[in-house]
């Protein structure tokens, strides 16, 4: 279990531990509006993705708690959900193990993370 707060998953983010199978992912939005969740594969030394870069977005999202699901945008490299002010939950389990630091998570609306 990692815990990440506000201040960590502002503006570029923090890395990621390893993620290996499923994960929920419990995410804690205070406010009383939207504000949005990102995990992104790591950008290369120019700030962009190219042939070398893991696709580290790429598994099954599910078991959406509080989170409309038509809200998530997904690539090979970027996954972003909309998150609620409230607390809800997803679970992700990517298709291939992703190593520590091997993404970035990110948030805007001072929201708060949980994953295990």
């Amino acid at each position: 279990m990692a815990s990440y707060t506000a201040e960590q998953l502002r503006d570029k983010g923090v890395p990621t531990e390893a993620l290996v199978g499923d994960k929920t992912f419990n995410l804690t939005n205070p406010s009383s509006g939207s504000a949005y969740f990102t995990i992104e594969t790591v950008r290369n030394i120019d700030g962009f993705y190219d042939s070398t870069s893991d696709t580290n977005a790429l598994g099954v999202y599910s078991n959406f708690n509080g989170i409309d699901v038509e809200t998530l945008i997904t690539s090979s490299y970027i996954a972003s959900v909309v998150v609620p002010g409230a607390e809800c939950s997803f679970q992700f389990n990517p298709t291939t193990n992703i190593p520590l630091s091997g993404s970035m998570l990110r948030a805007t609306g001072g929201i708060s993370l949980i994953i295990f």
